[in-house]
């Protein structure tokens, strides 16, 4: 059997800010066809591992392969037709609608915006009616909700028909409807259409029923990586997220239930000494 490399990998990355160093020696890999999801708590360095995979945070240190090629060594355009981003909080230029916004994600494909091709029109049309966006799709972006915005954005990626999706938290904004809509949504992708999905969530429970593989990050650091069922343990949320909890398997799926149990402090028994 052919065995082909990771979608993304990183080697020994290290980004900093200025002269903080936000995540070191991060050995990272991102396999195809599956859905990874990158949790921690606030500050832990997972936009900017994310953003460093995508190529658009410098590296201080280390290396990042987007199937098997430095991602540095690659065009642009070579990029933008393997790997879709949607960053956090993008802005859209004033008064475009939801069609025009969309209809962006088809510019790597080498186009002008305003010429598009059949493939491009369908492409279009399919991001709209997977996100559920196309009965607003002559609205301007401005004039949305926090949440058809967001859908919005996750349409825009979607045209872009890259076999690889980088979405940093895609379900703020949402509703609790519409964030089990939209990882169901990324879900039904992974499934039917093989695609690769990198996303980063805070919520440890929804990453642990949708993805195939947990990256927990920590003082950007890796803190742990495998499946859910390996992951989310009592003793891992309380190392990463200093959360006593009660962990359980959903009796339908099978996946970690997560059932808080409240702030582990340093005054707490044995437990939290752990923590330090």
């Amino acid at each position: 059997m052919t065995e082909y490399p990771p979608a993304l990998r990183a080697e020994n990355v290290s980004v900093g800010y200025s002269k903080h160093e936000v995540i070191s020696g991060l050995e990272v890999s991102v396999s195809r066809g599956h859905i990874t999801t990158l949790i921690g708590p606030n500050g832990s360095g997972k936009s900017t591992l994310l953003k460093a995979l995508a190529r658009i945070q410098p590296l201080a240190r280390g290396s990042v392969y987007l199937d098997g090629t430095d991602i540095h060594h690659m065009p642009t355009k070579v990029v933008a037709r393997k790997l879709g981003l949607l960053p956090q909080s993008p802005l859209a230029p004033e008064g475009i609608t939801v069609a025009g916004l969309v209809r962006r994600g088809r510019h790597p494909h080498g186009r002008s915006l305003g010429r598009g091709t059949i493939g491009d029109t369908e492409a279009v049309a399919e991001a709209l009616e997977l996100t559920g966006t196309a009965s607003f799709a002559m609205r301007t972006v401005d004039s949305l909700s926090g949440g058809q915005r967001q859908r919005a954005w996750i349409a825009m990626v979607l045209a872009q028909s890259t076999p690889i999706l980088l979405l940093d938290e895609p379900t703020t904004f949402l509703d609790i409807a519409h964030q089990i809509e939209v990882l169901e949504l990324l879900s039904r992708l992974r499934h039917e259409h093989g695609k690769t999905v990198l996303l980063v969530l805070h919520d440890l429970e929804q990453a642990a029923a949708y993805s195939d593989q947990i990256i927990a990050l920590k003082a950007g650091k890796i803190a742990a990586v495998g499946p859910p069922k390996k992951v989310a343990t009592e003793a891992f949320v309380a190392d990463v997220f200093g959360l006593a909890s009660r962990v359980i398997q959903d009796p339908d799926t099978g996946s970690p239930l997560i059932l808080p149990r409240g702030r582990i402090t340093r005054d707490d028994s044995t437990e939290s000494n752990t923590l330090d």
